[in-house]
């Protein structure tokens, strides 16, 4: 991987962890029912992530994979 695939790769992670912290932890402070909502489709995304990383890496070696922006 070269350094700016990875700088770019540990950026985008370090902003999807922010924005997980701010809705599991500080969403609950301001809003408890909401953060009750948020938790619900938090929890499903995280239950079907392997799934849509592994139909990504089929299509990848399928040759139809599209770069999204």
């Amino acid at each position: 991987m070269q350094t700016g695939q990875k700088y770019r790769t540990q950026k985008t992670l370090k902003i999807i962890t922010t924005a997980h912290k701010d809705v599991t932890d500080r969403l609950l402070q301001i809003n408890p029912s909401l953060a009750a909502e948020a938790r619900k489709i938090l929890d499903v995304n995280k239950s079907e992530r392997h799934i849509r990383g592994g139909l990504a890496t089929r299509e990848k070696y399928k040759g139809t994979h599209h770069m999204a922006l």
